[in-house]
């Protein structure tokens, strides 16, 4: 058997490539949505990609099955548990007309790739249709499984958030429920031998999670033992608490990927390739109509930058910025080297940011440097001075409301910034707003975005890491 991780350090997300090398055969589970990746690999491996499946309908990034079935006619399975809310609606809609085939799967189906295995297992919770697929490798002999794929049912170290159907996606009144079908769904690693090996779909970073740990596989026996998640369930009502509290509020964009991934999403056939701008061209350009990504780092952006502009270097965070401040039908422009177009491109595409009509390398910004603007910056010192003397100056945290709660700046206000689109009416917007974060990055991409909504804002070079920095030890 051939098994490789394909890993998305943005997006802390695990694919996996499963062949039967005596077949030549092999499967993907939970592709993202540039499939030529997986299909490189299994040609390097001598293998090809004849199916596809998905643990559940992913809320973090836009799946690549259907793009498998289109480009390279892959089989796809899919669950078909869960209620009305949460079938694939895609399955019958192949751009050429008719079906894709595709098999819809239950607790206990089993299907072959060449001489391998997989077994459905139900395990709701985190979302009620979710499986997981028990992997046996009978061409190598096995009579039991080598692992299995959890989807975002086990995560190492943690278990995936419950809470997404009414976080995310709206459904309220969802979470308690959902988080007690997790804990019935802890039953079924009971009954798994404890050697099996688990391959999960994320990895530490994830907003799937509130803990998730930072190796990428691990054993159904070590869960059992150290999954501190697991280890919260002695009783229903005590797991239920334990892992619905200090949930980190959910990106904005998760809604539209849980509806993206069920109704089907947009056929690519490829990756876009934008065309590069001139620095007249980006000047004609409505930024309040459309995104402009600057992916330069702070200093260079703050002290110049296209009005309007948003500062989003191509850093781990990239996708989650972007799909927190950019709506999905928004045409995009970036402002990026010609070396790393192709990285952001396909990181805007994981998260349904399609619309790129364009590039401009950041060079060109010398041509039109009497036409930039700046975004303002206070050191501790100075926003310590302002906050006394200035009323219309108002604090703006914009970190985890749990991160908030454990100390933040006199008289300040709080919204995630990955929540902060979706809040802006409870913004002043008669007030200068002083945005902080921990290290001063979160609120630094922020910044630019209130800028861009016409917000009179500050950034706190620093953040609270500098302000407690900056006060007397008897005041921390």
């Amino acid at each position: 058997m051939f098994m490789r991780m394909v890993y998305d350090e943005k997006l802390a997300q695990a694919a996996y490539l499963i062949g039967c090398q005596k077949t030549g055969e092999a499967i993907v589970i939970d592709p993202e949505r540039d499939v030529d990746r997986y299909i490189q690999l299994a040609q390097d491996n001598g293998l090809t990609i004849v199916a596809t499946a998905e643990t559940h309908i992913h809320a973090d990034f836009v799946s690549g099955s259907r793009e498998l079935a289109e480009q390279v006619g892959a089989k796809v399975f899919v669950s078909d548990e869960g209620d009305a809310d949460w079938k694939y609606q895609w399955l019958d809609k192949k751009s050429t007309g008719g079906s894709y085939d595709h098999q819809l799967l239950h607790d206990g189906d089993t299907f072959s790739i060449g001489n391998i295995d997989f077994k459905v297992l139900h395990t709701p919770g985190h979302t009620p249709e979710h499986i997981a697929f028990l992997v046996t490798d009978r061409g190598g002999g096995a009579t039991e499984p080598i692992g299995i794929t959890t989807g975002d049912f086990v995560f190492v170290g943690d278990l995936g958030r419950p809470d997404l159907l009414e976080t995310a996606a709206g459904h309220q009144g969802a979470m308690e429920p959902s988080a007690k079908r997790l804990y019935q769904s802890l039953e079924t690693l009971k009954q798994l031998p404890e050697f099996i090996q688990v391959w999960p779909a994320h990895g530490a970073g994830s907003a799937c999670g509130k803990a998730l740990g930072a190796v990428p596989t691990s054993t159904i026996g070590y869960e059992r033992r150290f999954n501190s998640a697991i280890q919260a369930a002695t009783s229903e009502q005590h797991f239920v608490d334990f892992i619905l509290s200090g949930q980190p509020e959910p990106p904005l964009y998760f809604a539209n990927m849980k509806r993206v991934n069920k109704e089907g999403p947009k056929v690519l056939g490829g990756l876009p390739i934008p065309p590069r701008m001139n620095s007249s061209e980006l000047l004609q350009i409505d930024a309040s109509a459309i995104a402009i990504i600057d992916t330069r780092d702070w200093d260079q952006f703050r002290t110049g930058h296209v009005e309007g502009s948003l500062s989003i270097p191509l850093i781990n965070t990239f996708n989650t910025y972007a799909g927190s401040f950019i709506r999905e039908d928004e045409k995009i422009v970036l402002i990026i080297d010609a070396e790393h177009l192709e990285e952001a491109v396909r990181d805007l595409i994981r998260v349904g940011l399609d619309h790129i009509i364009g590039w401009v390398d950041p060079s060109d910004l010398a041509q039109i440097e009497d036409k930039l603007v700046q975004t303002k910056q206070y050191t501790v010192e100075q926003a310590s001075s302002e906050i006394e003397s200035d009323e219309d100056l108002q604090p703006l945290d914009v970190r985890r409301a749990t991160e908030f709660e454990a100390g933040h700046l006199p008289g300040a206000i709080n919204s995630a910034h990955t929540r902060i689109a979706d809040n802006l009416d409870q913004l002043p917007r008669d007030k200068k707003l002083l945005v902080s974060c921990l290290s001063g990055c979160r609120s630094a991409r922020t910044s630019s975005f209130l800028q861009r909504k016409g917000f009179d804002v500050i950034n706190l070079k620093g953040g609270w890491n500098a302000w407690q920095e900056s006060q007397p030890a008897h005041t921390k």
